[in-house]
């Protein structure tokens, strides 16, 4: 795999990585599905999406329809979706992309950190031995090993496999 550093994806998160008016999530499910929306996947109560600005290569999350700030605004069905779409999802990373691990997690609130404080969503991060470099770790760069429009891609392709 070659790895960019720099592309026009980045250059185009770099000059519009402000914030959106409205909800991220709910505008995407407003949206055809494919590589303007990056939505993978959508179950009856929950889709799956890459993240726009990835931490690595492959990172998504699950998110509800229902548009709510917390789990415990969720019903035990839905909560259970989530949790099953989760586990499908380090199934399909696994396959196309053989990590040697994930980072799953729910940011609630700003002092989370949570960039979306208002959508409760879990990432599904994977994770590779050594990842986290001089580059991520004191530089505070990120280098992704592919375009977020060709992960897109390998990941609805083995999504279907």
């Amino acid at each position: 795999m070659t790895q960019h550093i720099w592309s026009p994806w980045r250059m185009n998160y770099i000059n519009n990585h402000d914030k959106h008016e409205g909800c991220i999530f709910c505008q995407a499910l407003e949206q055809a599905d494919g590589p303007a929306n990056l939505i993978l996947y959508r179950g009856s109560q929950a889709f799956i999406i890459l993240n726009r600005y990835p931490y690595t290569t492959g990172h998504l999350m699950v998110v509800p329809y229902q548009h709510v700030p917390d789990l415990n605004a969720l019903d035990a069905s839905i909560r259970a979706e989530l949790m099953e779409l989760v586990t499908q999802s380090t199934a399909v990373l696994g396959r196309a992309y053989q990590p040697n691990g994930f980072n799953i997690g729910i940011n609630l609130g700003a002092a989370a950190g949570a960039g979306v404080i208002d959508h409760v969503h879990i990432h599904v991060v994977p994770r590779w031995v050594g990842d986290a470099n001089f580059m991520s770790t004191l530089g505070g760069t990120r280098v992704l090993p592919e375009l977020l429009e060709d992960t897109y891609q390998r990941m609805v392709t083995t999504w279907q496999a």
